[in-house]
């Protein structure tokens, strides 16, 4: 009982030290309204409004019929422009792709003649240089096809496939983006704030004051994990019904409640994370850079921004022992597919089985970390 009151009371410390570090409060506040919001919207790997400019040297119906075929939300409305404006426009950046459709473009059409129409691409646009320049060339290839055919209606196939997408049906790119920078940044600032609390009693000399205190190693790092996990929680739970339910409108399939609950034990794990680093650091600086020697690969190689299956067999073994692994396995399908507790259970067990080692691993290194300073 005494060393349940003595961990709360460390932990209401904690709370009040965070509450005093404005630096911190404006981390967390941005991590999960502003930067969930940029994430969303900030950079969608699909086309749109992607601004093009067409050199029509033909004035043929073919090549009308070609201009026409751009309009939104995919590309803007084609701006009609000669040949010496296209380096012009592309070097100020005012167009990312510049179609020039050649002289007697119909006429070499209509003779078999294969003719050539140069697409120029501002490739400092990656993502929609390359899906713009895919797509430019289907609706020039579609709209020489239906001219010559005489029709609009396509082609019927030996084989034709009914595509159903499940659970984003539109291929919203926000919806994905949004509830992944949530998962990240529950990972990223469980470590960062733990890590940094640790530094800072160290740095502001009130470890001194704790080792004189009847208070343990264990009941001194409990305090830091209970205390900082349920900030990064609670964070967490508001910023998924208010940004990514209310603001972006993201509809979530399955129990907020039961991806909270994965999320408590994912902190359990990470918290300690942040603490066994917090113990290896001698000063933020350091701090930071070992945070992202660890950070990027658990965010990289969990299985949020590329597909484990992907990855090389030896990879995906290896991250098996990272807690975000599992943490991202429960959270898409909770949070996308509407999977319950029968679904994932393994996962939560992987998290705690995961979570207790590190806890382990942190406690005995925060006790030869006091040790050494007594």
């Amino acid at each position: 009982m005494e060393q349940a009151i003595n961990i709360y009371r460390l932990g209401i410390k904690e709370l009040r030290s965070l509450w005093r570090d404005p630096m911190m409060l404006v981390l967390i506040f941005y991590a999960f309204s502003l930067g969930i919001y940029a994430a969303a919207t900030g950079m969608p790997e699909t086309l749109h409004k992607a601004p093009i400019a067409i050199v029509d040297e033909d004035q043929s119906p073919l090549s009308n019929r070609v201009s026409s075929a751009f309009y939104p939300p995919h590309f803007t409305q084609p701006a009609l422009i000669n040949l010496p404006q296209v380096d012009k426009g592309l070097d100020a950046g005012t167009y990312t792709f510049a179609l020039d459709i050649p002289p007697n473009f119909q006429r070499d059409v209509l003779a078999g003649r294969h003719p050539t129409v140069q697409l120029n691409v501002d490739a400092t646009s990656m993502t929609q240089a390359f899906t713009g320049g895919g797509y430019i060339q289907q609706i020039v290839q579609g709209e020489a096809s239906e001219f010559l055919a005489g029709t609009r209606s396509a082609a019927t196939g030996p084989v034709s496939m009914n595509l159903r997408a499940r659970f984003n049906p539109n291929l919203t790119q926000s919806w994905f983006a949004s509830l992944m920078e949530i998962i990240n940044n529950v990972t990223m600032l469980s470590i960062i704030l733990t890590g940094a609390a640790l530094i800072r009693e160290r740095e502001h000399g009130t470890i001194e004051h704790l080792l004189v205190m009847p208070v343990t190693p264990f009941e001194i790092m409990a305090s830091k994990v209970w205390a900082m996990g349920l900030v990064v929680l609670i964070a967490c739970g508001l910023s998924l019904i208010f940004m990514v339910q209310g603001l972006l409108g993201v509809p979530i399939e399955g129990s907020i409640a039961l991806f909270l609950l994965g999320a408590a034990l994912h902190l359990f794990a990470t918290t300690s994370m942040g603490i066994f680093m917090g113990t290896i650091a001698r000063s933020m600086p350091q701090f930071g850079l070992l945070l992202m020697l660890v950070l990027l690969p658990l965010q990289m190689l969990s299985g949020g921004v590329t597909a484990r299956e992907s990855m090389p067999d030896f990879v995906q073994m290896v991250m098996l022992v990272a807690p975000t692994t599992h943490f991202v396995s429960m959270s898409q399908a909770v949070l996308y597919r509407g999977a319950g507790f029968a679904v994932v259970w393994h996962q939560f067990l992987s998290i705690i089985a995961i979570g207790s080692l590190f806890f382990f691993a942190a406690l005995t290194r925060f006790r030869k970390t006091i040790s050494s300073m007594t």
